[in-house]
C-alpha cells in the first residue's frame, strides 16, 4: 500500500472519529478453549487455530505455542504494522525485521520460590530495519512507533485488569 492508499482509507475514519469519539471505541475479544486430554488451551486467532500450552522451562514438548512468545509475537506484530503505517505516511520506504525478546525466571512461574516475579521481567523491542531515509527521519519514524504501537503502549502503562468466573 501507497501514502495515497493508506490516507484514503484512513482519513474518513479519523474524520468520523473526530466527530464523535464513542465511534472509535472498540472492544477487542478472545477466547479459548480448554484442551480436554492434555494441558493446553485452543485460541481462535480470526485466521487460524492457535493451540498454547507449557513452555519446555515448566514441563511442555514444544508441541504448542507458548503464551509468552505469543505476547512477544502480538509485540512484533503491532510494532511493524505501525512502523509501516508511519513510514508510509511519511512518504519513506523501510525494509527489515523486527525483533522482541523477554526475559522469565520460571522459579515463580512454576513456585519454586514467591518472592520471584511471575511474569516477565524484562522486554526488549529492536527494530532491525534499513532505508533510504536519513537517521534522524528513521530515528522519528521508530519514536512514533513506540508512541502508537498499541501493545507496546499497554505493555508500558498497564490498564486494570478485571479476572473473574462467570
Amino acid at each position: 500500500m501507497d501514502r495515497a492508499g493508506l490516507r484514503a482509507v484512513q482519513a474518513p475514519l479519523k474524520d468520523r472519529y473526530r466527530a464523535d469519539a464513542e465511534a472509535a471505541l472498540v472492544t477487542l475479544h478472545a477466547q479459548g478453549v480448554l484442551g480436554e486430554q492434555e494441558v493446553s488451551c485452543s485460541v481462535e486467532t480470526g485466521r487460524a487455530l492457535v493451540n498454547a500450552g507449557l513452555h519446555p522451562a515448566s514441563g511442555g514438548d514444544l508441541s504448542h505455542a507458548c503464551s509468552g512468545d505469543m505476547l512477544l509475537q502480538a509485540l512484533v506484530a503491532c510494532a511493524g504494522v505501525t512502523l509501516q503505517s508511519v513510514a508510509i505516511n511519511r512518504g519513506i520506504t523501510v525494509t527489515g525485521r523486527v525483533l522482541a525478546e523477554g526475559d522469565l525466571d520460571f522459579r515463580g512461574i512454576m513456585g519454586v520460590d514467591r518472592e520471584v516475579p511471575v511474569g516477565f521481567t524484562a522486554i526488549r523491542l529492536t527494530f532491525d530495519v534499513e532505508s533510504d531515509a536519513d537517521a534522524e527521519a528513521l530515528d522519528s519514524v521508530i519514536a512514533t512507533t513506540e508512541r502508537y504501537c498499541v501493545v507496546l503502549q499497554t505493555l508500558r502503562q498497564s490498564p486494570p485488569v478485571e479476572v473473574k468466573r462467570r
